[in-house]
């Protein structure tokens, strides 16, 4: 989260989105190779930007293997995502696919950010795509307990994510006292 210095408190969500964001983005890349290679053996001809980009799509498949068994590193499929988005220009069918395409790539980034929450004496702010922030008064309770964030709001909607373990620095202890201290005085 931005502005640290300003929060108390920040607990990190664990983010148990990536898997699906991945196989997501793997997939559509995949069914984007596959038709442009079909639209090529239909036509009966080499179309430069179809093979451009299908080998372009693979040669990202190939390096996020390599980025993911070698390095043990995060990957991305959002370059794939805009070359099948400016490949799909090309097709004579399904153009209106690049806004598709464009924002899921311009997305992936952020939908993989674990979800931020910063606590500071005046607000709670959850630092997601459209950052929300709410009032100590909004609140009726915060607790962490066991790995396991809980925020209940005053309008009966409940907030209960696990928090990740390697990014929280204070006690669940110290964490919660704080917390009962400013819904009272809040």
């Amino acid at each position: 989260m931005k502005n640290n210095e300003l929060y108390t408190y920040v607990v990190v969500i664990r983010n148990e989105n990536r898997r699906f964001i991945n196989w997501t983005g793997f997939l559509l890349s995949f069914l984007s190779a596959l038709l442009f290679t079909l639209e090529m053996i239909e036509s009966g001809r080499v179309i430069l930007p179809l093979l451009i980009g299908v080998l372009f799509i693979v040669g990202v498949f190939i390096y996020n293997i390599y980025r993911a068994r070698s390095e043990n590193k995060e990957v991305s499929y959002s370059k794939a995502l805009l070359i099948s988005a400016i490949i799909w220009t090309k097709m004579p069918y399904g153009e209106w696919l690049i806004f598709v395409f464009v924002l899921l790539a311009f997305l992936e980034y952020q939908a993989k950010l674990p979800l931020e929450i910063g606590f500071s004496s005046k607000q709670v702010v959850f630092n997601s795509l459209i950052r929300k922030r709410y009032a100590w008064s909004d609140l009726t309770n915060v607790l962490l307990k066991d790995g396991l964030l809980t925020v209940d709001f005053q309008n009966n909607k409940l907030f209960q994510k696990l928090v990740d373990d390697g990014e929280n620095e204070a006690t669940e202890e110290e964490f919660n006292d704080w917390c009962r201290k400013h819904l009272v005085h809040g």
